[in-house]
């Protein structure tokens, strides 16, 4: 009983004490809150997460933001943005938003809040059409079709809202595919994985870039998922690639280049020197072309001028057979005339000729150097295909393989008749030597006529005359037969020279052209050493250059809210676009009246 009694007391004293306790702890815990509402709170980062709802075709319908602060001391925030509703995520305090800036009190640690957006814009423009068999078609009308459908997603910079998402965020575009309803899937530049029963196709666009992507397959009720875009800052370091062996190559091409400008440079030389041989050899031709017709046209004077001492002599040893009895002193002094004044003709016509063979040596001379100037090596079917790889203008090669012919072409031509040119001179020293031969006899004969005169010894004398002039015709026959020979085969050679000199001319023109053709070959070689000698170095700059575009390592990230937001630590979008679905109609059931009994049947006759 003392027991109870004991601790009813102790209970009775508890119930007395308790509201002095309450109202002691009530005070203190006001006084606590009361403390942090008037202190400022300090936010040392903070993390936005904007969610967007688009329709099937992309066109915003709601956007709202969570927003994530790390308060590291709790008391009074004010966060920056204009909302028109807020949500807070973590307690149950207020949130009151005033002039694009909302204040609340936060407890140390995290805070979210959620902020619903009426006015502000994405940073991308969002498309997303569709074709069934090849025509456009809304959303609505596409839910439940067959056949084959193509979904573009077309993505694009916003000009209304900052840059500076679109220029450093890296977009990931996805699409999750029932492979019930799709069959052969095609994805230009998408990334296609297995998820489950799904497809799963994901694209990706770089900062700064336009997207623009389709999807194929054949389809069988079409129905489809949201499309999923999400949005990050692409702040990963992008190590450059290893290109050394690439700049190595480059290297050994710009060499090359190098030696096939110096290699056009020698050709080019050595155009040069075949086209001044080849007009020298124009020059000589043409002098030599000349000797010959001068030749022709005098074989025709001399033949007329042998014959004419061939009748003559025929008729003197006639005359010296007939009428040795008769001639008397007059005419054998006539007979001496004549045998000086032809052999003065001869000696005139050896002259002549004599000074023909000088002439005909010097242009020969000249013709058989200009000919052999001409170089006589042979450039391999490999060789020519190897100049037409090299990058050389196509046209100046043709004419350069049609000079080379040509110029092999005459090589071989005057190889082939130079043993008939080489005749010549020996053939005109021969005639010279024979008529300077047959002039000595005749001076000889006019002498002894003379002598004989003088010493009137006119028997003896006049049968050595008689003699004499018997073997010099009969020797002159044979002369004057060869002269003839002589005569035709230089016309005929003068004949035939004038094509061979012809195709000098041609091949004189020929050069000059390849001359001019090859030099600019040697200048446009010039130009692509020029362009390609910096190519390694200009390809290290590029990768670098590009490296750098797409390194956005050193991007700080900026509200998407407000700009009076600082310790920004991410920013994120998430984006995606209403589901197609087909939903089929409801089917009225008729309902079927059960069969009545006879009672009910009978009850409903007196109804």
């Amino acid at each position: 009983m003392r027991k109870i009694k004991k601790i009813l007391f102790v209970f009775v004293a508890l119930l007395l004490l308790l509201p002095s306790f309450l109202v002691t702890a009530a005070a203190n815990s006001s006084k606590s809150e009361d403390d942090v509402s008037s202190r400022e709170g300090t936010v040392s980062s903070k993390d936005e997460v904007v969610y967007a709802k688009l329709s099937a075709t992309g066109e915003r319908q709601e956007i709202y933001v969570v927003n994530i602060l790390d308060v590291e001391q709790a008391g009074k925030v004010v966060d920056f943005g204009r909302y028109s509703h807020l949500k807070n995520l973590t307690d149950l305090a207020e949130l009151e938003q005033q002039n694009g800036a909302v204040e609340f009190v936060a407890p140390k640690g995290k805070f979210y809040y959620q902020g619903n957006i009426d006015e502000q814009s994405l940073p991308w423009n969002v498309s997303v059409s569709y074709l069934l068999d090849g025509k456009m078609i809304s959303p609505d009308e596409l839910a439940g079709k067959d056949g084959h459908v193509q979904i573009r997603v077309q993505t694009n910079a916003n000009e209304e809202v900052d840059p500076i998402f679109f220029q450093n965020y890296l977009l990931q575009v996805s699409l999750s595919l029932d492979l019930e309803i799709y069959r052969n899937i095609v994805a230009q530049d998408g990334m296609i994985a297995n998820a489950g029963k799904n497809k799963q196709i994901t694209f990706t666009v770089m900062p700064e870039k336009e997207g623009d992507f389709l999807v194929e397959a054949d389809v069988q009720g079409f129905e489809l998922e949201g499309i999923d875009i999400s949005a990050v800052p692409s702040s990963m370091a992008i190590d450059s690639p290893d290109i050394d062996e690439m700049v190595g190559d480059m290297e050994s091409l710009t060499d090359a280049i190098e030696e096939i400008h110096n290699g056009v440079g020698e050709l080019d030389t050595g155009v040069s020197q075949i086209n001044s041989g080849v007009k020298e050899l124009r020059t000589g031709s043409e002098q030599y072309q000349d000797g010959m017709k001068a030749v022709a046209a005098s074989s025709s004077s001399l033949i007329d001028a042998s014959k004419q001492i061939n009748e003559a002599l025929v008729m003197l040893n006639r005359s010296l057979s007939s009428n040795s009895e008769e001639m008397d002193l007059g005419e054998l002094k006539k007979l001496q005339d004549g045998l000086h004044q032809i052999a003065g003709r001869l000696k005139k016509t050896s002259t002549g000729l004599a000074t023909l063979k000088k002439n005909y040596a010097i242009s020969y001379q000249t013709l058989d150097g200009a000919m052999n100037a001409i170089p006589a090596q042979e450039i391999s079917e490999a060789q020519i295909q190897e100049l037409y790889g090299s990058g050389a203008d196509p046209d100046v090669l043709d004419r350069l393989l049609d000079t080379y012919s040509a110029a092999l072409k005459a090589k071989g031509t005057y190889a082939a008749v130079k043993a008939a040119f080489d005749g010549v001179n020996s053939t005109l020293e021969q005639v010279s030597g024979g008529l300077l031969e047959i002039t000595t006899h005749l001076e000889t004969m006019a002498k002894g006529i003379s002598s004989s005169l003088e010493n009137n010894d006119m028997a003896d004398s006049f049968v050595l005359l008689q003699k004499g002039i018997s073997d010099l015709s009969a020797n002159y026959k044979k002369f004057h037969s060869g002269l003839v020979g002589y005569a035709g085969g230089v016309s005929q050679l003068s004949s035939s020279y004038g094509m061979l000199n012809s195709g000098i001319a041609d091949l004189s023109t020929g050069t000059g052209e390849l001359e001019s053709g090859v030099s600019g070959l040697h200048d446009g070689t010039g130009d692509l050493k020029d362009a390609t000698s910096n190519i390694p170095e200009q390809m290290k700059e590029e990768v670098e250059q590009m490296m750098a575009e797409y390194d956005k390592s050193d991007f700080e990230a900026v509200s998407f809210m407000s700009g009076e937001n600082e310790n920004i630590n991410s920013v994120q979008f998430v984006l995606k676009t209403e589901s197609i679905k087909y939903e089929e109609p409801e089917k009225v059931e008729e309902l079927e009246e059960e069969p009545q009994g006879f009672w009910a049947r009978l009850l409903k006759l007196f109804k």
